[in-house]
């Protein structure tokens, strides 16, 4: 398993994310286990594919808002981060259902927040800012810890301290991403880039089969 090198670079804020090496584990050990898991209904499986296509889409827009923004091109930059935006929304959506209207709301929040650290550390490394990057690294943490907070509370399917360190992982991941982007290391980004899409994956099916337990008789 790759290690995330580049986060170093922020300085000690970044011991927030000494859990990621251990969520990608745990994402790993959750797909080489999922044939022992209970197979989900034609409903659950339908939701769980319509959540991975949301979840992909966050990073796929947050990618190109990286790499419009390193190209320096200001129209790509600002369409891709519209698509960002309507992607939160549209996740946080698929919380309505179960939880209703405030829930949605809190989430796109949330989701938000995230997105604003991710744009403040990239902002922060266009400008060789290392104090920019490790005040949105500590946004990124403590926002991963409120996302972890608030969907916890609302399914006790998902523990606070696992739902953290996924989001902690994918935080890392975005950050390493970024900094192999900069230094025009493309062959280690397209590493990255699958390994995103594996752990994005691994946060969906967490989220999908953890409403299937609480909401069974919806799905």
């Amino acid at each position: 398993m790759r290690t995330f090198a580049r986060i170093a670079l922020t300085g000690a804020l970044l011991a927030g994310f000494a859990g990621t090496a251990a969520a990608h584990d745990m994402t790993e050990h959750s797909a080489a286990t999922a044939t022992k898991q209970p197979a989900l209904s034609a409903k659950a499986a339908e939701t769980n594919a319509a959540v991975r296509d949301l979840w992909l889409g966050h990073i796929f827009w947050v990618r190109n808002v990286v790499l419009a923004t390193f190209a320096k091109n200001d129209a790509a930059a600002k369409a891709a981060e519209q698509q960002v935006v309507a992607n939160a929304k549209a996740i946080a959506g698929t919380l309505e259902p179960f939880y209703g209207a405030g829930a949605k709301d809190t989430l796109f929040k949330l989701l938000a927040g995230h997105y604003g650290a991710v744009k403040a550390y990239l902002t922060a490394t266009v400008s060789n800012d290392a104090s920019g990057q490790s005040k949105a690294t500590e946004s990124l943490t403590k926002n991963a810890a409120d996302i972890a907070d608030f969907l916890s509370k609302a399914n006790k399917n998902l523990p606070k301290d696992d739902v953290q360190g996924l989001l902690l992982a994918h935080g890392g991941h975005h950050i390493q991403q970024i900094q192999e982007l900069k230094d025009a290391k493309y062959d280690a980004e397209a590493r990255t880039w699958e390994e995103m899409k594996t752990h994005i994956y691994g946060i969906a099916d967490a989220l999908t089969q953890a409403l299937a337990k609480q909401f069974a008789n919806k799905f």
